[in-house]
């Protein structure tokens, strides 16, 4: 398989499903659409701000990581994990960063600290 076509299969269809969440970002809490941790689904203001943080961490990283695997692409002889890894460490990425963002804005009930 073209290296290239591999990478924008994995990275870029990443980046498509980030730009869909920025642009459409979930309304109100459900199961199925929208950063769904316990944490962030505690009240109405968790939800909006956790799914807030993270549509932007993840447009950011995925787009890095489609980045990283292009370069990584124009490098390389051949792929086969490493554009799936990069991926996953920009998923990553952005849901310990979201997590570390509720945690230091609210509390385990789901109130704002001040």
């Amino acid at each position: 398989m073209n290296p290239y076509y591999y990478v924008l299969s994995v990275n870029g269809i990443l980046l498509v499903f980030s730009i869909l969440f920025y642009m459409f970002p979930p309304k109100k809490i459900n199961a199925i659409y929208g950063y769904r941790t316990n944490r962030a689904m505690k009240n109405e203001v968790v939800w909006q701000f956790a799914n807030s943080y993270f549509n932007k961490q993840f447009l950011i990283y995925s787009a890095l990581s489609l980045i990283a695997s292009l370069i990584l692409a124009y490098i390389a002889k051949e792929l086969t994990w490493q554009p799936m890894a990069i991926m996953l460490l920009s998923l990553a990425v952005s849901v310990i960063k979201t997590e570390q963002e509720v945690n230091k804005n609210f509390d385990e009930e789901g109130e704002k600290i001040k």
